[in-house]
Protein backbone atom coordinates (compact mmCIF):
# COMPACT_ATOMS: atom_id res chain seq x y z
CA UNK A 1 0.00 0.00 0.00
CA UNK A 2 1.15 3.55 -0.93
CA UNK A 3 2.41 5.66 2.09
CA UNK A 4 0.13 8.28 1.58
CA UNK A 5 -3.31 5.56 1.40
CA UNK A 6 -1.63 4.20 4.62
CA UNK A 7 -1.45 7.65 5.98
CA UNK A 8 -5.51 8.80 5.28
CA UNK A 9 -6.72 5.63 6.04
CA UNK A 10 -5.27 6.14 9.61
CA UNK A 11 -7.51 9.08 9.92
CA UNK A 12 -4.57 11.77 9.04
CA UNK A 13 -6.33 13.51 6.33
CA UNK A 14 -6.93 13.50 2.74
CA UNK A 15 -4.41 11.40 0.50
CA UNK A 16 -3.18 15.19 -0.63
CA UNK A 17 -3.21 16.39 2.60
CA UNK A 18 -0.81 13.11 3.87
CA UNK A 19 1.39 13.98 0.54
CA UNK A 20 2.32 17.19 1.98
CA UNK A 21 3.10 15.86 5.49
CA UNK A 22 5.68 13.26 3.82
CA UNK A 23 6.93 16.15 1.70
CA UNK A 24 7.68 18.39 4.81
CA UNK A 25 9.96 15.71 6.16
CA UNK A 26 7.46 14.44 9.20
CA UNK A 27 6.72 10.86 8.42
CA UNK A 28 9.47 8.38 9.51
CA UNK A 29 9.36 4.52 8.00
CA UNK A 30 11.27 2.39 10.07
CA UNK A 31 13.27 4.87 11.46
CA UNK A 32 14.23 6.67 8.26
CA UNK A 33 12.55 9.59 6.85
CA UNK A 34 10.59 10.13 4.43
CA UNK A 35 10.11 13.36 1.83
CA UNK A 36 9.58 11.77 -1.35
CA UNK A 37 6.39 9.80 -2.88
CA UNK A 38 6.20 6.31 -3.96
CA UNK A 39 7.34 4.55 -1.01
CA UNK A 40 5.06 1.39 -0.41
CA UNK A 41 4.30 0.13 3.29
CA UNK A 42 3.39 -3.44 4.44
CA UNK A 43 1.03 -2.15 7.29
CA UNK A 44 1.85 -5.14 8.84
CA UNK A 45 5.35 -5.14 9.30
CA UNK A 46 6.31 -1.42 9.19
CA UNK A 47 6.51 0.60 11.66
CA UNK A 48 4.97 4.35 10.38
CA UNK A 49 5.41 7.47 12.37
CA UNK A 50 4.64 10.97 12.22
CA UNK A 51 5.73 13.70 13.91
CA UNK A 52 7.81 11.12 16.12
CA UNK A 53 3.71 9.44 16.81
CA UNK A 54 2.95 5.52 15.74
CA UNK A 55 0.38 5.70 13.35
CA UNK A 56 -1.59 2.07 12.69
CA UNK A 57 -4.98 1.79 10.24
CA UNK A 58 -8.38 1.54 12.67
CA UNK A 59 -10.36 -1.59 11.79
CA UNK A 60 -13.59 -0.12 13.47
CA UNK A 61 -16.26 1.19 11.36
CA UNK A 62 -17.67 4.13 12.18
CA UNK A 63 -21.32 5.19 10.81
CA UNK A 64 -23.17 8.20 11.50
CA UNK A 65 -26.78 9.45 11.05
CA UNK A 66 -26.44 13.38 10.96
CA UNK A 67 -29.39 15.49 10.35
CA UNK A 68 -27.68 17.98 8.62
CA UNK A 69 -28.84 21.83 9.09
CA UNK A 70 -28.79 24.10 6.46
CA UNK A 71 -26.09 26.57 5.85
CA UNK A 72 -23.46 23.68 6.48
CA UNK A 73 -21.22 22.45 3.60
CA UNK A 74 -21.33 18.49 2.80
CA UNK A 75 -17.95 18.20 2.53
CA UNK A 76 -14.53 17.33 4.51
CA UNK A 77 -12.61 20.61 3.35
CA UNK A 78 -13.87 23.70 2.35
CA UNK A 79 -11.45 25.92 1.05
CA UNK A 80 -13.29 29.01 1.58
CA UNK A 81 -13.65 27.80 5.87
CA UNK A 82 -17.52 27.83 5.24
CA UNK A 83 -18.98 25.38 8.05
CA UNK A 84 -18.63 21.89 7.09
CA UNK A 85 -20.29 18.83 7.95
CA UNK A 86 -17.26 17.56 9.42
CA UNK A 87 -16.93 20.61 11.61
CA UNK A 88 -19.77 19.63 13.43
CA UNK A 89 -18.41 16.37 14.41
CA UNK A 90 -15.17 17.43 16.69
CA UNK A 91 -15.70 14.71 19.25
CA UNK A 92 -15.20 11.54 16.14
CA UNK A 93 -11.42 11.09 16.35
CA UNK A 94 -11.98 8.57 13.05
CA UNK A 95 -11.53 10.34 9.96
CA UNK A 96 -15.15 10.10 8.70
CA UNK A 97 -16.61 11.31 5.18
CA UNK A 98 -20.26 12.01 4.08
CA UNK A 99 -22.27 9.57 1.66
CA UNK A 100 -23.83 11.56 -0.80
CA UNK A 101 -23.95 15.91 -1.00
CA UNK A 102 -27.08 17.55 0.30
CA UNK A 103 -26.66 21.39 -0.85
CA UNK A 104 -25.59 23.83 1.06
CA UNK A 105 -29.29 25.56 1.62
CA UNK A 106 -31.00 22.22 1.95
CA UNK A 107 -31.26 20.09 5.45
CA UNK A 108 -31.80 16.46 5.99
CA UNK A 109 -30.49 13.21 6.83
CA UNK A 110 -26.83 12.33 5.82
CA UNK A 111 -24.65 9.70 6.55
CA UNK A 112 -21.06 9.88 7.50
CA UNK A 113 -18.85 6.93 7.50
CA UNK A 114 -15.42 5.40 7.29
CA UNK A 115 -16.43 2.51 5.33
CA UNK A 116 -15.49 2.69 2.09
CA UNK A 117 -17.54 -0.41 1.07
CA UNK A 118 -20.43 0.78 1.94
CA UNK A 119 -20.37 4.06 0.10
CA UNK A 120 -19.20 2.54 -3.28
CA UNK A 121 -22.52 0.16 -2.32
CA UNK A 122 -24.75 3.37 -1.88
CA UNK A 123 -23.39 6.06 -4.45
CA UNK A 124 -22.36 3.63 -7.59
CA UNK A 125 -25.37 3.72 -10.13
CA UNK A 126 -25.04 -0.43 -10.90
CA UNK A 127 -26.73 -0.70 -7.05
CA UNK A 128 -29.62 1.00 -8.08
CA UNK A 129 -30.17 2.54 -4.85
CA UNK A 130 -33.28 4.45 -4.89
CA UNK A 131 -33.15 7.80 -3.48
CA UNK A 132 -36.16 9.98 -2.26
CA UNK A 133 -35.95 13.56 -1.95
CA UNK A 134 -38.56 15.95 -0.48
CA UNK A 135 -38.45 19.87 -0.64
CA UNK A 136 -40.64 22.67 1.05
Amino acid sequence: MRLQKFMAKSGLGSRRACEEIIKQGRVEVNGKIINKMGMSVNPEKDRIKVDGELIQISTEKIYILMNKPTGVITTVNDPFNRPTVIDMLKSVKERVFPVGRLDKDTEGLLILTNDGSLTYKITHPKYEIQKTYRLA
